[in-house]
């Protein structure tokens, strides 16, 4: 395939490990940096939480930093807020983070039969209005938040972490509800045009669980809330060392798989062996936050011809990360 493709057509087809010229290069966590604020002329945190705003400002990842995807929105706390966490929505440099748990291990808990309310609902109107603005040049990619890490953010992960250990049953309830909620969530995401979900569940890193655990407290709850996506693609991603976690996360049937740098690209391609599409994987605080224009293009060099389908940073952008070190990342990927 060739140059010809649009944005929106050579990420699809890199997500179903068609043949492709070049990969893509995009970012499907966290992409909204100061730069791509002051370019749009829109700013976190009123963006958050107005959906025009955040509409624009996803619009203006392209533009500004030319990158292949549009995504929305910043933070992994809209789920937790749905079911009643005290959200702090950041600041221009901050993204958003839960200030206050919900639950305890007691509580009861239930999942609203309408959860697409307050800063969600702001998501489903963004993505309409990204869809019409450039939906037919650009894939628009949602980010989620994974079964686990809401349930962490309704009871505190340390608490979680520790029921596993001494109390499994309140974790199988609030990850039970975790996943019913996503599910719902996603059903409504992906029926307002996402063309990629992305699911991001930072609590079933190797920091957290083995895979075994990983199999138990992570793996049938993703697949619960990935039921209803619909046409829209899966993306599956887990912060840290996932490379005892591969084929794990190739067992939850996300379409493809988003890892950090501490897995060695070639490693990884190594590890995966064509059964998923591989997203990733340059390091988000070294190279892109703290290293050269050079360093950047370099790993995407490399990224790219250890045969990642899609090269991306590996995790969420910081929004201090330099705008050189991105178009750097994005020229090694082109050329």
């Amino acid at each position: 395939m060739s140059n010809h493709m649009t944005p929106k057509e050579r990420v699809i087809g890199a997500i179903e490990m068609k043949k492709l010229d070049r990969p893509p290069v995009v970012c499907f966590t966290q992409s909204v940096t100061v730069d791509v604020m002051e370019g749009a002329k829109i700013f976190w945190p009123e963006a958050h939480t107005n959906a025009q705003m955040m509409a624009d400002l996803s619009c203006a990842i392209p533009k500004v930093t030319g990158l292949e995807s549009v995504r929305l929105p910043y933070c992994l706390t809209v789920e937790a807020e749905i079911m009643g966490c005290k959200v702090d929505l950041g600041k221009l440099d901050r993204t958003p983070m839960v200030k206050q748990h919900a639950f305890e291990a007691e509580s009861p808990i239930e999942v609203p039969k309408d959860v697409i309310v307050g800063r969600a609902k702001t998501v489903v109107e963004a993505i309409k209005l990204c869809k019409q603005k450039v939906g037919n040049e650009y894939p628009i990619v949602v980010g989620t938040t994974g079964p686990l890490t809401i349930a962490g953010h309704l009871v505190g992960t340390e608490n979680l972490l520790l029921w596993m250990i001494t109390d499994p049953e309140p974790v199988a309830k609030f990850i039970k509800a975790a996943a019913q909620l996503e599910r719902q969530y996603i059903k409504a995401l992906a029926h307002a045009g996402a063309d990629v979900i992305v699911m991001s569940d930072p609590s079933a890193s190797t920091d957290m669980l083995s895979g075994e655990m990983f199999d138990e407290f992570a793996k049938p709850y993703t697949k619960e809330a990935f039921a209803d996506a619909g046409k829209a693609k899966t993306c599956l991603h887990i912060c840290g060392d996932t490379t005892i976690l591969l084929d794990h996360m190739i067992a939850t049937g996300a379409d493809c798989l988003s890892i950090e740098e501490k897995v060695s690209p070639e490693k990884a391609v190594e590890l995966v062996n064509g059964r998923k599409a591989l997203v990733g994987n340059i390091g988000v605080v070294r190279p892109l936050l703290q290293g050269t224009p050079e360093d950047n293009y370099n790993m995407a060099k490399r990224v790219k011809a250890a045969g990642f389908n899609l090269v991306a940073p590996g995790c969420g952008l910081a929004a201090r990360v330099p705008l050189a070190n991105i178009q750097a990342m994005v020229k090694g990927v082109k050329e």
